[in-house]
């Protein structure tokens, strides 16, 4: 297979891995692979997984390449406050949550860090389009769930802030009832208190 018949059948998945190019050539020679990214063809994201060298590597980019090389996971954690303007700072890693074990994975494009949750709590995302393609990212519901699940030492008022969460920014895009719908998911009662403190913390300052 030519190069330019490859990047025809590949280049809608914007990232793909050896499975999507088997799925083309069976019998492809991936020393290919190598001659290709040796020429700028195609850049290695990570083992197995690669984007054409032209590709326009954005936050959309990034997201979607989250979602593939590690599955199942969606954007969520600081990566997706960042995206609600809840949190003030840049964010130098694409964060995700899984219900696979915790991993980080240190490419050219970034890091793309994974958190692990109970396969039960992997919900509350949405499908964002971009070029068309999906990816998944928390809803401002479950993005802040998660990060008050994955950082247990959020306690109360003096803990809520200096987390230095954009309250305003909250109120505004969040719905209430589906932040309690989606508490009410968790098992874990201390958990639950501490998201009725943080609800509490919000509504009165």
């Amino acid at each position: 297979m030519q190069f330019i018949e490859f990047k025809q059948n590949l280049e809608k998945f914007i990232v793909f891995n050896l499975n999507d190019i088997r799925k083309i050539e069976a019998d492809f020679d991936l020393r290919r692979l190598d001659e290709w990214k040796e020429k700028g063809y195609l850049k290695m994201v990570t083992r197995g997984y690669y984007i054409f060298g032209g590709t326009e590597v954005n936050e959309s980019v990034l997201s979607l390449i989250a979602n593939t090389i590690y599955e199942p996971s969606y954007i969520s954690l600081e990566l997706a406050l960042s995206r609600y303007n809840l949190i003030p700072e840049s964010v130098y890693s694409i964060t995700s949550v899984t219900s696979k074990k915790t991993q980080t994975f240190e490419t050219e494009f970034g890091r793309f860090s994974y958190r692990r949750i109970k396969p039960t709590l992997l919900f509350g995302y949405k499908l964002v389009d971009f070029g068309g393609r999906r990816f998944r990212l928390a809803e401002i519901e479950k993005a802040v769930l998660d990060y008050l699940y994955l950082n247990p030492h959020l306690k109360d008022v003096p803990d809520f802030e200096e987390a230095r969460l954009n309250i305003l920014a909250f109120r505004e895009g969040a719905d209430i009832v589906k932040f309690r719908t989606y508490l009410s998911r968790y098992e874990n009662a201390s958990f639950k208190r501490r998201a009725e403190k943080f609800l509490d913390y919000i509504s009165h300052d």
